[in-house]
């Protein structure tokens, strides 16, 4: 699938990815590589499939989206702007004092964020109990939980799991942001996950693979489980490219946060 993953973007996956790079340059450091590898996952998900109301984003009838993966929160902030939760200038006040945009996303400060994460391995535990309270409410609503490969390491994650097979929990959705890298190296050099797929058949999970930058795939894949009338969780491993849509930090371990933005370094993410 490598290939395929070097799909060319489309001017609404570029507008999002400057609203990051906006933030970026504003706090002059922040998750780069993180961040981008998520947009497309995230589009998809608010432009096409979950119901939101930005007006009163509390909506009991809302579905959930929650981002375990906390430190890629510049495109979850993307989104959510471009969805007119808060103000595009909040991007220029990214990690300054006061600011409602911090370096990983808190539930009580930025509207839509339904969970605070960063602390790696909390996203799925929260979404599994969120899951089984509307069932017991009889809530037509469904729970997406977007986690990182490099999280897959979090005990908490593998015990969140067998409570959602126990459950049989047929409103959540799992989403893997596979980009075979976490934190300093790659996945494979430091607990390879492989093979991903049977482990997660191997829970009673639903799953499936796809490009996780192609918006039609992915659009295919959750309107799928979102009209499909599954009995157990499911789960969708998304390959994608760390840093995507960047050249120089494209598969780039180096590129997963940045301090201090070079010169250099600022001239190339302006051309790429």
């Amino acid at each position: 699938m490598s290939k395929e993953l070097k799909i060319k973007l489309d001017s609404r996956s570029k507008l999002l990815r400057k609203n990051i790079v906006r933030a970026l340059f504003s706090a002059n450091r922040g998750h780069f590589g993180s961040s981008m590898s998520l947009v497309e996952i995230l589009r998809v998900l608010y432009d096409d499939i979950i119901f939101f109301d930005y007006k009163n984003p509390k909506n009991e009838k809302r579905d959930r989206v929650i981002l375990s993966k906390g430190h890629g929160c510049l495109a979850l902030y993307s989104i959510l702007a471009d969805k007119k939760f808060f103000k595009m200038e909040e991007f220029d006040q990214f990690l300054k004092l006061n600011s409602i945009l911090g370096g990983h996303p808190e539930n009580d400060k930025v509207p839509g964020v339904e969970a605070s994460t960063g602390a790696l391995g909390h996203g799925l535990p929260i979404a599994v109990g969120i899951a089984i309270s509307l069932k017991l409410k009889k809530s037509n609503s469904k729970v997406y939980v977007i986690l990182g490969d490099g999280e897959l390491n979090e005990g908490s994650n593998w015990e969140a799991m067998l409570s959602a097979n126990k459950h049989k929990l047929n409103n959540l959705k799992i989403i893997i942001d596979y980009n075979k890298i976490q934190s300093y190296d790659f996945i494979k050099k430091v607990v390879d996950l492989e093979p991903l797929n049977k482990k997660f058949k191997n829970f009673g999970f639903e799953v499936s693979e796809v490009n996780g930058h192609n918006i039609k795939d992915l659009k295919k894949n959750f309107l799928k489980f979102q009209n499909q009338k599954i009995k157990k969780t499911s789960v969708t491993i998304c390959h994608t490219i760390k840093g995507k849509g960047f050249k120089m930090a494209e598969n780039n371990p180096e590129w997963h946060h940045k301090n201090n933005f070079t010169q250099k370094e600022k001239e190339m993410i302006k051309k790429s």
